[in-house]
């Protein structure tokens, strides 16, 4: 069995994994990537759809699922992936090509709408063969119904760890790292090279941070990802008996909506449901102008604060000293949120103004970092070979290193176009 890689070299985004053997082909991941605003979207290797026997897609963020449409221009591919995963995916899809109508895609929503009538929605464990190849999903710990890749054939095993968080988080389950011994394991680097604040820690300044501010009787804005991360805050904030409102708005609610349909994949469904009923949901501008006039939690996109309803909140708490702005999302580079972060600053209207809102920075990362991913190279069984991915250059190349000299695994960081045989 052999592993083709389709994403470029040490680049966080534009996911792609060919597996072949014996004729079989299985497409793991497709994803695009966007590097910067204004610049054209980046794509991974082109893979001809006929003759290939499936496409999973591990989760619904775009760098994993968003070029998977392009796979429906010629004709009919079978899509796997849990049932969360399809619906997040649709909903992130659908928003990108509405929103990047300047960008070239190499597809639109005839052949989004084709994806989903070819999704086949798989439990975690559930064994699916196609040809010579036979696959499972597990559980990755990183967004809700997001897996990890189990494929086996001509008697080699592969693992395909996606973007794996392994303690879990408030909202999911820990990852399953029960897979037996393995002949190649395909690894995330983000963090490789880094130690994140522990989750308790940062919950517990979130938590106190909202309540100063709310005895400041201000707002306080945490511009969240639509998916996952806007709805950790507010089961945080609720687990810790916040008395406040929380308001949500933006893509959140729709998100929302999905994972309350998904109950068996949230390590407690009740709460989270308590959670989400007890918010109050923005439908219409004029409730969001509304809202923000008492002291209160605002959770909204954009986590970078890239357009979306994040602009309206900026413009109308950014210069009150009273409120505050919590940022617990990755901040990309060129980015208003990195701005934020580095220069104090914010653009609307036209014009740069200088925030006066108390700005706080939190880690709430949906990654493993680099002792989860220390444990689970030590944990995995075999005498595996090792490609380090989905990392900028230095962490893929330390990572596979440090591999290396501490496990004494065949470990390397991966290249585009490059075949390895498990």
């Amino acid at each position: 069995m052999k592993v083709t890689v389709l994403g470029a070299a040490g680049e966080v985004g534009r996911s792609g994994f060919l597996v072949e053997h014996n004729g079989t082909r299985i497409l793991m991941d497709y994803g695009v990537m966007f590097e910067r605003r204004r610049e054209p979207p980046k794509f991974p290797l082109p893979v001809q759809s006929r003759g290939l026997a499936g496409v999973i897609i591990t989760h619904a963020h775009l760098d994993h699922s968003g070029n998977v449409p392009s796979l429906y221009q010629t004709g009919d591919v079978d899509a796997y992936a849990t049932d969360p995963t399809f619906d997040l995916s649709e909903l992130l899809i659908k928003d990108m090509l509405k929103l990047q109508k300047s960008r070239q895609y190499p597809f639109g929503q005839p052949e989004l709408y084709n994806m989903i009538r070819n999704a086949i929605p798989l439990e975690y464990g559930q064994s699916v063969r196609k040809g010579d190849i036979s696959f499972e999903l597990r559980r990755s710990g990183h967004v809700v119904g997001g897996a990890t890749v189990l494929a086996e054939g001509g008697g080699k095993r592969v693992f395909y760890t996606g973007d794996v968080k392994i303690p879990g988080s408030r909202l999911l389950q820990e990852a399953d790292m029960d897979i037996g011994e393995i002949d190649l394991l395909i690894t995330e680097s983000t963090y490789s090279q880094t130690e994140q604040v522990p989750r308790e820690e940062s919950e517990r300044g979130l938590v106190e941070f909202a309540n100063e501010i709310m005895d400041n009787k201000g707002v306080l804005f945490i511009p969240s990802f639509s998916v996952e991360r806007a709805q950790e805050m507010l089961c945080i904030l609720k687990a810790a008996g916040f008395k406040h409102r929380i308001i949500m708005d933006g893509m959140a609610l729709k998100v929302n909506e999905i994972l309350l349909r998904h109950p068996r994949f949230h390590r407690d469904p009740d709460t989270f449901r308590d959670a989400v009923e007890s918010a109050v949901s923005v439908r219409h501008h004029e409730d969001r102008k509304r809202l923000i006039k008492e002291p209160c939690v605002v959770i909204s996109p954009a986590g970078m604060l890239v357009g979306g309803n994040a602009v309206f909140y900026l413009q109308e708490l950014a210069t009150d000293k009273r409120n505050g702005i919590a940022m617990v999302s990755y901040q990309g580079e060129d980015t208003p949120g990195r701005r934020l972060l580095d220069e104090g600053k914010v653009s609307y209207r036209g014009n740069d103004h200088t925030v006066t809102a108390e700005v706080r920075q939190f880690q709430f990362s949906g990654h493993s970092d680099r002792r989860d991913l220390f444990d689970m190279v030590r944990r995995i069984r075999g005498n595996p070979k090792v490609l380090t991915v989905h990392g900028d250059q230095d962490s893929c190349t330390m990572f596979a290193e440090q591999i290396r000299q501490e496990f004494g695994l065949e470990a390397e960081a991966a290249q585009a176009g490059q075949t390895v045989q498990a």
